[in-house]
């Protein structure tokens, strides 16, 4: 199981790999890992992001000058692992889950990178995890990657915690292009969060075909 986009083909996807930086030993394993388990039924298979949206989110954490990250959703670790190494020495990420034996991957993995430092894992609730952050500017970087109906209420709990210009990435906003035509509540919820963001104000809004689709968000 390789994670690709929808939008393009197989030999596309393997050129769009080719022509973006590669997994290194440590992320090359920790996917192949999470494919395992995805192909006896452990995990998911879709809940992994692609190794290119990976680059994508280390190369924006490092250019951003990040310090301080938070991230929705963990599962085995991928998306943590490439914005720990964006950030610098001192930088900080909060991870929030439900679900201990995926984020105890996670852990292996971050420890092997040596980065499980910068890294704090707060398992639970992440609405309530959310309620308890102090209600200050503190996030350089956000990724959401959780239940899809929760987004909306995750998106306010972000908003004042977010450091001016701070950026919020929002996965899986195209729904493999359900959105157009939605049919389930997790899709209906995606499409009408897609209509109010780029209708917010409060943010500045893209949304990248990349991977499932991924939104950009700047608090302006």
């Amino acid at each position: 199981m390789t994670p690709r986009s929808f939008l393009l083909t197989p030999e596309l996807s393997d050129y769009v790999r080719a022509c973006s930086e590669p997994p290194d030993d440590v992320a090359a394993d920790l996917l192949a890992e999470t494919a395992a388990m995805a192909e006896r039924g452990e995990v998911p298979a879709t809940f992994q992001i692609a190794a290119e949206q990976g680059a994508f989110m280390q190369l924006l954490t490092a250019a951003l000058g990040a310090r301080t990250a938070i991230e929705i959703g963990t599962f085995t670790g991928f998306s943590a692992l490439c914005i720990a190494r964006g950030l610098p020495a001192n930088g900080s990420l909060l991870c929030l889950d439900i679900n201990p034996d995926w984020t105890a991957v996670a852990r292996r993995y971050w420890e092997r990178a040596g980065v499980a430092h910068r890294i704090e894992l707060r398992l639970g609730d992440a609405h309530e995890s959310l309620r308890a952050l102090p209600v200050a500017e503190t996030f350089d970087l956000a990724f959401v990657d959780a239940d899809k109906t929760g987004y909306p209420l995750y998106l306010q709990h972000l908003y004042p915690r977010m450091k001016a210009n701070g950026v919020v990435l929002v996965d899986n906003t195209l729904r493999r292009g359900e959105v157009l035509d939605p049919h389930t509540e997790d899709e209906r919820v995606t499409a009408g969060l897609n209509a109010a963001l780029v209708r917010d104000a409060r943010w500045e809004t893209v949304l990248l075909p990349l991977a499932d689709g991924l939104t950009m968000l700047r608090k302006r």
